[in-house]
């Protein structure tokens, strides 16, 4: 599993015009399921995105944390995260879970997060054609995929 963490002022997701998920300072995520992630690699994702501490504390280090910072959380599908690009000009998505595994960890890992963070998680629509904007603050934007993780606690 792939997370492309921005720190945003603001974000919000439409679907067909309609406003379907919205976050106001927090993080904006890009989550992108391969086809080997299980229920472990969303939890140890959500766990530590939860505990990121990239927001400016009283001496402008970043010190704090979602929590610390009454922070809240967009959560978008992203499949092309799981892009090959090793050969040729046209990526495939061959790693990416098919929707019918990729969409129940994609919910599982929204709802493990909202149990972690206190300001609320929102989605966008699972498959759709969504538009994004938001506000990045800094800019602040981190890679994670919990392959990292578990070799890490292994």
């Amino acid at each position: 599993m792939t997370a492309v963490i921005q720190r945003v002022l603001n974000a919000a997701v439409s679907v067909n015009g309609e406003i379907k998920g919205r976050c106001q300072k927090g993080f904006f995520i890009l989550l992108g399921v391969f086809e080997e992630d299980t229920q472990e690699d969303a939890r140890l994702l959500a766990e530590k995105i939860s505990k990121l501490r990239v927001f400016e504390d009283e001496n402008g280090k970043m010190n704090k944390a979602l929590n610390d910072v009454g922070g809240s959380v967009l959560v978008v599908s992203q499949f092309t995260l799981c892009a090959s690009y090793a050969h040729g000009n046209r990526p495939d998505f061959l790693a990416a879970a098919k929707p019918d595994k990729a969409e129940p960890l994609y919910e599982y890992f929204s709802r493990h997060l909202r149990t972690l963070v206190n300001g609320g998680v929102e989605n966008g629509v699972f498959g759709a054609d969504m538009k994004i904007e938001s506000l990045c603050d800094g800019p602040v934007t981190i890679v994670m995929e919990s392959e990292k993780l578990k070799k890490k606690k292994g």
